[in-house]
């Protein structure tokens, strides 16, 4: 599987319009899944499908969820749980009690019907998202002169990636940059990968491409575009105390003009045994590296 920086600087998109899409196949549709919520004791069944606003994401996993409950208890809305997970997660249920939260005992299929996945780990709740900070209130909330360390997205877009690099910047106490275009939210998937990381990372939003980089430069930050090959080493090079690290995209690589507009390009040497690291594992080393800079 090809890394978001495996080729370097991606080229640019060919103007054109949306893709066509494919007739429907003839013949019998297949049957749909079966959706329904697990209904309370004498009442109807309702359908389980993710929260309906935008404002609310399912998670589930238990370092995902305790994560949401011991930083913003708050948030949650909902809570269904197994009936074997009642006694590690007697804080939480006391918490739905006090504060009138609804939670329900279910079973293991009807918790993975809720989750959309077999690795719920016997809890799912409903919670309110966050929305990314502006650039601007993260830049302000840093300590004058303290080191500091992010991560600019250009294109990542594989939930187990972005949860996989949200836990490892909770490790390593970088944030992370989104585009403004960027669609990237997170997501189940992600926040279970993150193993609660999530709630410890702050998301950010950027304006426009020029205006970012005026506003992390003014606020003393180098950017180091990563690229697989063509870079300075990683490991011979002397890192700044504030640092961006751009990623690329999953396949397409890293935008040109991003690219060309950063202040160094950084790659990871190695044995060339196989092409490339995956994003995620990339991201590990350049943040370890930023941290031993010593």
């Amino acid at each position: 599987m090809s890394g978001p920086w495996d080729r370097g600087p991606r080229p640019p998109r060919p103007p054109g319009g949306a893709p066509r899409s494919r007739p429907a196949p003839a013949g019998p549709r297949a049957p749909r899944r079966d959706t329904t919520e697990p209904a309370a004791p004498g009442g109807t069944a309702a359908q389980a499908r993710r929260p309906a606003r935008r404002e609310e994401l399912r998670l589930y996993g238990l370092n995902a969820v305790d994560a949401v409950f011991r930083r913003r208890p708050e948030a949650i809305r909902k809570v269904y749980l197994a009936e074997a997970r009642i006694p590690v997660l007697k804080p939480l249920l006391a918490w739905c009690v006090k504060h009138r939260v609804g939670y329900r005992v279910v079973a293991d299929e009807d918790l993975e019907r809720l989750a959309a996945s077999a690795h719920h780990e016997g809890v799912v709740a409903d919670v309110q998202r966050t929305a990314p900070l502006p650039l601007q209130d993260w830049l302000a909330s840093l300590a004058p002169g303290a080191p500091a360390l992010a991560l600019w997205l250009d294109g990542v877009g594989n939930p187990h990636n972005f949860g996989a690099i949200l836990r490892s910047a909770a490790h390593f106490g970088a944030a992370v940059l989104l585009p403004p275009a960027s669609e990237l939210a997170l997501s189940g998937a992600a926040a279970r990968v993150a193993e609660g990381g999530a709630e410890a990372v702050p998301l950010v939003r950027l304006p426009q491409t020029g205006a970012a980089l005026d506003a992390l430069r003014g606020a003393g930050f180098q950017l180091a575009a990563t690229v697989v090959r063509g870079g300075d080493s990683l490991f011979d090079t002397a890192l700044p105390p504030r640092l961006v690290y751009v990623m690329g995209a999953e396949g397409e690589g890293m935008d040109p003009a991003l690219a060309a507009a950063c202040d160094r390009r950084l790659s990871i040497p190695g044995t060339g045994a196989v092409e490339s690291l995956n994003v995620a594992a990339a991201t590990a080393v350049f943040l370890a590296r930023w941290a031993a800079r010593g």
